[in-house]
């Protein structure tokens, strides 16, 4: 009788983590269905935004993820950025066209990146690709948020807005429309 007793316990207890486990599922499911409903994105329905030194097509905002953002970066013949860090982002670049010149840290070490390449760029690192093989070149940057989503600036749009008033861009120039 006393074994018997052991089991029902056992498996009244089994049942119950059971139903918290679940709970806990269902739960944590809605709440990311809820706030991160979307898995897939069109990388050909972006929005465009054209820098006086590059082109950002953003693919995944954001505010759309917990830790990061999606955008194609693209740099016709000559063209770069300033040479620029992120306090809070480690960013990972993937090369899908064009030859250029990644420059790295204040002395401007430099590295050739090409097709095929991936590039990791630390938080803190001054950074810069430059296009010089004559042709445009296209890289796919992911943004790696260590802390979470930048409150400041929420959104890719907030963060262009103060990239804009510290450059001296004019923001309305600068945003385009969604498409590519």
């Amino acid at each position: 009788m006393k074994s018997n007793i052991v089991v029902y316990r056992r498996l009244f207890l089994s049942a119950i983590a059971l139903s918290v486990s679940i709970f806990a599922f269902i739960t944590t499911a809605s709440a990311e269905d809820k706030t991160f409903s979307k898995f897939v994105y069109d990388s050909n329905t972006v929005i465009h935004y054209r820098f006086p030194t590059h082109s950002n097509d953003l693919v995944i905002d954001r505010s759309e993820a917990a830790t990061s953002e999606v955008f194609i970066v693209v740099l016709e013949p000559g063209e770069a950025p300033p040479l620029h860090k992120h306090d809070d982002t480690e960013q990972i670049f993937y090369l899908l066209e064009g030859t250029g010149v990644l420059t790295i840290g204040e002395t401007g070490k430099t590295f050739p990146v090409r097709p095929g390449d991936v590039v990791r760029v630390p938080p803190t690192v001054f950074h810069k690709i430059e296009a010089t093989g004559g042709k445009r070149v296209r890289y796919l940057a992911v943004d790696c948020f260590m802390g979470g989503r930048p409150q400041a600036e929420p959104t890719w749009d907030a963060h262009v807005r103060v990239l804009c008033e510290e450059q001296g861009w004019d923001y309305n120039q600068v945003v385009g429309k969604k498409g590519k």
